[in-house]
């Protein structure tokens, strides 16, 4: 039944079923604006009844239609358009990912906190203007090299170094993408990087850029120093209780203890059930069989060159001249071949992706040069200079992996056939210890812990297992609250009650005074210390020396160190040797140490050694430069190609993609 508003008194909107009398008018209605519509007049008067109705939707927000953004375009880059649904599928992928290396679930205000849309919104930008700037060149890869770049990638390489089909489907699997899917990505990620190589092509980082970051990085400085003891401060008489108050009035919220709960657990993993020493011989030898020829074995290797020629004639006419005397060598020569152009590389059969290539190849001796093959590109000579023979690793080598493997997936299936017992006595009423106690386990009860998972003496809890997910969820839940079972990447389960809460609280100074009054005097002896160096630097720059100032000061040993670099010293701390470099050849200065004292020194020289460009810490750092330049060339012309192409972003389509309503 459709709903139609009427008025019942001016300001009161309402619906109401619409009546078989108000279908007729209707229906009178549509016959009268169609009869109208008729004559000249009635369809110019119909056109602007028209025109209001659809300036009315623009006004009202529904403007789409005249900002060339429909409901399914997010994004557009000169004639490319990024939709909605490739956007949310790329922004899901990249999620996933995250969580699963953070072993968590990883919620969308977080992801974006962290900028994980806008970051996948500028990749897919950055995308679309390469892939409209290569179409504009009339850049192309064929689908040989093509499928040559995907099988030579090592992230679908197997155990034996070759390529795996199944790891490659496991991984485009896992990724949330189709063969064709990643086929296509795969292509247009080849030509992006075509137009990226040759825009960085050749760049080299100029001298005068590295010289300032050598000199920076390399310099070494001298300094003589000695430490003012915390006694050097002298007599500190103990504070008043004004002044111990205040002290601790300025500072209360240092003094607040942390919400503590105490938890009750029961983790179930299949690790702690495994019993590899229960799986027998016979079980590990049909494993083995069972996977030996994927996991164990390495197929054969063969290093192979080949020669492409026009036709099958010039092929035929090349081996006849090997067959006369004439070397595979000499045809590379006569034709000025470079070893880019002949070697396969050391390949197995799967790695090649033309069949007959692959069989012919796999046929020949070693050393031996083939018959004309017929290839997918053109005829082809092929020679065969190693050969490495396939390899199995003996069952005993392992055997102790096979029957933990084993014990592992039987483990599985015993922690979920006992998760299922658990929730059933949970269900039935009976506490998390009570459940536990009925299918032979116990729970560990946790006295007190904090969101970081430290106890009341601020030491680490141990043996916290699955910690920062048992920790979320329990200081998200409450005293009696049934809570859901955690998942483990493992396969395991954990359970958890909260037991009991002690609120965070602010102490009284009754509470912390020891904490509170030797806080106050290591201020006081920091402030007298800090003082007591002002004037001893004083000295110094007045032309007193060091040792002079050392000896005054209460016969000190002035100890040097002369490998101090802004990486660090072995003789000093970072924040000693951040103000050594603050200070000019011959200055002093003086920073706190770990001991409650102070130490002072004087910088005594300054060396920088001569910049040579071989050596390997500046071809790393010029590495490590280069990059930095790449990435901001890159960027810069991205920016430009973006700007150039007119790139325009739906911002509303944006938020609801990724749920930021």
């Amino acid at each position: 039944m459709r709903y139609v508003p009427f008025l019942i008194w001016p300001g009161d909107f309402k619906y109401a079923p619409e009546s078989r009398h108000e279908s007729e008018i209707s229906r009178t209605m549509l016959e009268s604006l169609r009869a109208a519509s008729q004559g000249w007049i009635g369809r110019s008067i119909l056109a602007i009844v028209m025109g209001f109705i659809i300036l009315s939707f623009a006004i009202w927000g529904i403007g789409d239609i005249f900002r060339n953004f429909g409901a399914n375009k997010l994004a557009s880059v000169g004639g490319s358009e990024i939709t909605t649904e490739a956007y949310r599928n790329a922004y899901q992928t990249e999620l996933q990912r995250l969580q699963r290396q953070a072993r968590r679930a990883i919620t969308n205000d977080e992801a974006r906190m962290f900028g994980l849309d806008r970051q996948v919104l500028a990749r897919l930008v950055s995308g679309a203007a390469l892939d409209e700037q290569a179409k504009s060149l009339g850049l192309a890869i064929s689908d040989q090299d093509l499928a040559k770049t995907i099988v030579n990638d090592d992230s679908f390489k197997g155990i034996n170094g070759s390529f795996d089909r199944q790891r490659f489907e496991e991984l485009l699997r896992d990724n949330g993408l189709t063969e064709k899917g990643f086929v296509r990505d795969q292509r247009n990620v080849y030509l992006r990087h075509e137009i990226t190589d040759a825009l960085i092509f050749g760049l080299a980082v100029p001298k005068a850029m590295l010289e300032p970051i050598h000199r920076y990085q390399s310099e070494t400085r001298s300094v003589g120093y000695f430490v003012l003891p915390p006694s050097a401060a002298g007599e500190i008489p103990p504070p008043s209780q004004e002044e111990l108050q205040k002290y601790f009035d300025d500072r209360a919220q240092g003094y607040r203890t942390p919400e503590f709960r105490k938890l009750v657990t029961l983790t179930l993993t299949p690790a702690s059930l495994a019993k590899p020493e229960a799986v027998s011989e016979a079980q590990a030898q049909k494993r083995y069989e069972e996977v030996k020829n994927e996991r164990f074995t390495s197929p054969e290797k063969r290093a192979i060159e080949q020669i492409v020629f026009p036709d099958e004639a010039a092929a035929t006419a090349a081996r006849m001249e090997i067959d006369q005397g004439k070397t595979f060598d000499a045809l590379i020569a006569e034709r000025k071949l470079t070893s880019k152009d002949v070697d396969l590389g050391l390949v197995t059969r799967d790695a090649l992706v033309d069949k007959g290539v692959a069989d012919a190849a796999f046929a020949l001796p070693e050393g031996a040069v083939s018959a004309p093959v017929k290839a997918q590109f053109g005829s082809i000579l092929l020679r065969v200079t190693k050969i490495i023979p396939a390899s199995l690793k003996p069952f005993a080598e392992v055997e102790d992996d096979l029957k933990h493997e084993i014990a592992l997936a039987q483990a599985k299936g015993e922690a979920a056939n006992l998760h299922d017992q658990i929730e059933d006595q949970r269900s039935s009423g009976k506490s998390l210890a009570e459940a536990a106690k009925t299918v032979g386990l116990e729970v560990r009860s946790i006295d007190a812990i904090d969101t970081a998972g430290h106890d009341k003496q601020g030491a680490p809890v141990q043996g916290l297992v699955n910690g920062a997910a048992l920790l979320k969820a329990a200081f998200a839940s409450d005293v009696g609250v049934d809570n859901d079972t955690l998942t483990m990447a493992d396969g395991g389960y954990q359970w958890f009650e909260v037991a009991s809460i002690d609120p965070a609280r602010q102490q009284k100074l009754d509470e912390v005074k020891p904490q509170v009054e030797k806080a106050w005097r290591d201020d006081e002896t920091a402030k007298r210390l800090s003082a007591k160096s002002a004037d001893l630097i004083k000295k110094i720059d007045e032309g007193t020396s060091l040792d002079q100032v050392a000896q005054e000061a209460g016969n000190l040993t002035v100890e040097q160190a002369n490998d101090v670099k802004r990486s660090g010293s072995a003789s000093l701390p970072a924040n000693a040797v951040a103000q050594i470099f603050n200070v000019g050849v011959h200055g002093a200065g003086s920073v706190a140490d770990t001991k409650g004292g102070r130490i002072l020194f004087q910088v005594t020289d300054a060396a920088v050694p001569p910049m040579d460009i071989t050596a390997k810490d500046l071809a790393a750092l010029s590495n490590e430069v280069k990059n930095g330049l790449i990435d901001d060339m890159i960027s810069q012309y991205l920016a430009k190609l973006e700007s150039d192409l007119g790139t325009r972003v739906n911002m509303q389509a944006l938020t609801a993609a990724t749920g930021a309503y």
